[in-house]
């Protein structure tokens, strides 16, 4: 799901998937493992220059807390940060060129979440079937906020708007990739769970119609008179690869997997396949999303 358990998905994703071997698929990345290594060279170069944190943050513009999130790798450092840390720490190139194999987004994103990401932006189709929340895909700020206040633990402020950025960043790929398939089917119930005032429920919802107009994506509501259907095990993600494999993705209470296993995706694929003709069509389904708005 997204950052939070929902959808580890919460959003972003990052640099192409190398190609991994079928053992490795379960294991689970070393949380911000580009974040970390980036703000180790920031530190480095920092303390070689005699600086402390509050120093380099005047030379750079940014706060003493800004320069310390970084270096330990809980922020992702803007292009003004690194131009004016690389002009204030000597002009090495370093941290130029360093920044530029930071793994976008991963900040925000829960580590079980983090390789499904990375997948996803380098997939070739991708299909969501959500039966709690909003895919992360769709949500609008003010939705995916409401989700991340609502999460328990509670979040500090900078660990929300962390996600929140990781959450929106993801949902770019969608207009940044116009060629490829992406595919939604979504309980009708999801749409009229209520989250915030009249104004904030209309914007979720013309938010939604607004990113599933092009025609490279297709929203199908299971509206609420549907009868028990081929998906009650739970929401699942399901991308085809590059290279033609497909890969499933799957996610619970604080835990999510990444399914390789050829002879699971193909019951997943199977499921999904079955839902779309059990779910309104597409136009059927804007229909009802227009309707839902007019309500409002």
């Amino acid at each position: 799901m997204d950052v939070v358990g929902v959808e580890g998905e919460a959003a972003g994703g990052g640099a192409g998937a190398r190609a991994v071997p079928a053992g490795e698929w379960e294991r689970e990345p070393h949380p911000s493992d580009s974040l970390r290594t980036f703000g180790a060279v920031v530190q480095a170069l920092r303390e070689h220059a005699g600086l402390s944190r509050v120093d380099l943050g005047a030379r750079v513009q940014y706060s003493k807390h800004t320069v310390e999130s970084v270096e330990l790798g809980r922020r992702m450092p803007d292009e003004a940060f690194v131009e004016r840390a690389e002009e204030a720490l000597g002009n090495t190139g370093a941290l130029r060129k360093a920044a530029r194999h930071l793994t976008r987004g991963e900040a925000g994103l829960v580590a079980w979440f983090r390789r499904w990401a990375r997948l996803e932006r380098e997939a070739v189709s991708l299909c969501t079937y959500e039966c709690r929340l909003v895919p992360g895909l769709l949500q609008s700020e003010a939705y995916a906020r409401a989700v991340f206040e609502g999460t328990i633990p509670l979040r500090t402020d900078e660990e929300l708007e962390m996600q929140l950025a990781a959450r929106m960043e993801r949902q770019a790929m969608m207009r940044e990739r116009p060629t490829v398939p992406f595919s939604f089917i979504v309980e009708e119930h999801v749409f009229r769970r209520l989250f915030g005032d009249a104004e904030a429920m209309r914007g979720l919802v013309e938010h939604v119609l607004e990113l599933t107009a092009p025609r490279n994506v297709t929203l199908q509501v299971v509206p609420v008179e549907a009868r028990l259907h081929a998906c009650l095990d739970g929401p699942l993600q399901i991308l085809e690869t590059s290279e033609g494999r497909r890969l499933g993705y799957s996610e619970g209470q604080k835990n999510g997997r990444l399914i390789s296993d050829a002879k699971e995706v193909t019951v997943l694929c199977q499921r999904y396949d079955t839902l779309r003709s059990q779910a309104l069509t597409p136009t059927e389904s804007r229909d009802l999303l227009e309707r839902l708005r007019g309500e409002l």
